[in-house]
């Protein structure tokens, strides 16, 4: 009886039609690819939609234009004086970036690899700056401007930008910076490079990934903000982008159409500095910076 039953109970478990494993990246492609499509979708949409007449944006908003608004563009270049507004734009996030990027990297060059007296506090108080409600600064900062006489001026805009972009600027940067071994200074310094060569010829190139995400996230902010803009700026030759799109619509009526193709001109360049620094900022996430 017993080596009767004995090749069954030896015998191989029957294998199930359904394999977790087999199907675990299909399943996962499938949700990535699903997400993919609902985040590039409303780029999408806005890119169709700035060729379209505004009856056929109210009637159709989801369909391909049935003929291509070419015109949309260049009435929205020519009747808000985009041109102007873009020049405005770039001055004031290229000058608000610059400073950020070096003030932030100094700093945190300082706070991440130098020991002195009170540093956990001055760390803590860069920090504390990330939690403060940018738009609740407003109106204190319309005072100081106004005293300063500083209103209607590229420092309106340049000052507070590079302000709010530090906090979270250092945080990262500093976080990045600490994780670089101190093998690697106190290499240099041994073959006779000072400090400012440390930070210049090192330190600066080992964090061009955690520079790229901040020159991402800081250029975005500088770029899109409306508020500071609309709040520091009423002179029409110093107007940006933001300030410059919503001159299509009023309390009455809105142009779809010309809003539209503003947008999708505004949005060119944020593009275009993103597929720059991509690469740069992925290196930071998989592999980072080659350290000792």
């Amino acid at each position: 009886m017993n080596k009767t039953m004995a090749p069954y109970s030896q015998a191989a478990p029957a294998k199930s039609g359904f394999s977790a494993k087999k199907w675990r990246p299909a399943i996962f492609w499938t949700l990535m690819t699903v997400y993919g499509i609902l985040t590039l979708y409303p780029l999408f949409w806005l890119f169709i939609s700035a060729f379209k007449t505004n009856a056929e944006f109210l009637n159709r908003p989801f369909s391909l234009p049935l003929s291509w608004q070419i015109d949309n563009f260049v009435k929205a270049w020519s009747t808000s004086k985009m041109g102007t507004a873009f020049v405005n734009s770039v001055i004031v996030s290229l000058a608000s970036l610059a400073i950020t990027l070096f003030v932030s990297a100094l700093s945190s060059f300082v706070l991440a690899r130098l020991q002195f007296r009170f540093k956990g506090w001055i760390l803590g108080f860069f920090v504390v700056g990330m939690l403060i409600p940018i738009h609740s600064t407003l109106v204190p900062l319309f005072i100081l401007m106004k005293q300063l006489s500083l209103l209607n001026t590229y420092w309106a805009l340049i000052l507070p930008y590079t302000a709010f972009a530090l906090p979270t600027a250092i945080f990262v940067l500093v976080a990045y910076l600490s994780s670089v071994p101190k093998e690697i200074e106190e290499a240099a310094f041994i073959d006779g490079t000072g400090l400012w060569g440390v930070f210049l010829k090192i330190m600066l190139p080992i964090s061009t990934p955690a520079l790229s995400t901040v020159t991402i996230l800081s250029f975005l902010h500088f770029w899109n903000d409306f508020s500071f803009a609309l709040v520091f700026i009423s002179k029409s030759t110093l107007k940006t982008l933001p300030l410059s799109i919503a001159t299509f619509a009023d309390g009455f009526q809105t142009d779809y159409s010309l809003t539209l193709a503003a947008m999708t001109i505004a949005v060119v360049p944020t593009i275009l500095v993103y597929l720059v620094f991509q690469e740069q900022v992925m290196k930071g996430m998989t592999a980072g910076a080659v350290k000792g």
